[in-house]
């Protein structure tokens, strides 16, 4: 128990390092730091629990670029940090409690463009560092590095979506937002039972159970918002691989490219290789 004391002890005096590190970047978690602590007063005010959880995990996940950043030795550029933690505010806090979800009808193409691209950076960093090690010989190409993170970041799109249908499916939840449509197209509706597409066109209304649903068309059941999700997520992950592959190709010349992508950490930034010096020192 006192060892993991000292260890918790010696992480936030780190942690407290590294979070003023950046000027800028420290602004930013800061002002969002302290408006999630108001909006959760103002739920904990209107016996909205849930929403009191949802600002108490914010709180965690702003904390989580430097925990990142301390663990694994990693120097995260001020303009990435600052994306990261107003993705963060925008998604939970905006989108999930404001409900910007439903007001701003763009709000989650947009978040979701931004998670392509932020996938792209994790995985594009994962394989510069790895390239840039010492340990090992082998140099990969700017454009498979590119292709590398342009797939990762596909694949974390995919297990989002992933999870997205298992909670609509298994707790009745509804992440695939539906949308209006006013024609479809489908085989099992054919009158001839052939394996030929029957179109119902300009479609006013939905009735079930003979009761109006209320709506001027047909309801699709998630898949639209689902493919337009995959679909902003690739944009998202092009971007970012073209960033990328201009960085590598010109290595410490492209300063936007320079400004997303995360590097080794120095010796003097690594604040807790440092404090577990001093630590070992004062005992």
């Amino acid at each position: 128990m006192r060892k993991f004391r000292r260890k918790c002890r010696v992480m936030r005096r780190a942690m407290h390092r590294e979070l003023r590190e950046h000027k800028s970047s420290f602004i930013v978690f800061s002002i969002l730091r302290a408006l999630v602590v108001v909006v959760m007063v103002l739920q904990i005010f209107n016996k909205n629990y849930e929403n009191v959880f949802l600002c108490g995990l914010t709180l965690v996940l702003l904390l989580v670029p430097s925990f990142v950043q301390l663990e694994l030795r990693v120097e995260l550029p001020k303009t990435l940090e600052i994306i990261i933690l107003l993705f963060i505010f925008a998604a939970e806090i905006l989108g999930e409690i404001r409900e910007f979800y439903i007001r701003i009808p763009l709000w989650d193409t947009m978040l979701h463009t931004m998670n392509g691209f932020l996938a792209a950076a994790i995985g594009f960093s994962l394989v510069d560092l790895l390239n840039r090690s010492k340990r090992y010989t082998f140099q990969l190409s700017p454009l498979f590095m590119a292709m590398v993170a342009f797939c990762f970041s596909m694949t974390i799109g995919v297990i989002w979506e992933f999870f997205e249908f298992g909670m609509d499916y298994f707790f009745n939840m509804d992440m695939q937002k539906d949308t209006v449509i006013h024609r479809i197209n489908s085989v099992m509706l054919n009158p001839d039972g052939v394996n030929v597409p029957y179109t119902i066109d300009n479609i006013q209304g939905t009735m079930i159970d003979g009761k109006d649903l209320g709506i001027d068309g047909y309801l699709d059941i998630g898949l639209i918002d689902t493919m337009k999700d995959m679909f902003v997520n690739f944009i998202g992950a092009v971007v970012f691989s073209c960033f990328g592959f201009l960085y590598v190709k010109s290595r410490g010349k492209n300063k936007i490219a320079e400004g997303l992508i995360p590097s080794v950490k120095t010796k003097d930034a690594d604040f807790l290789t440092q404090e577990e010096a001093e630590n070992e020192i004062a005992e």
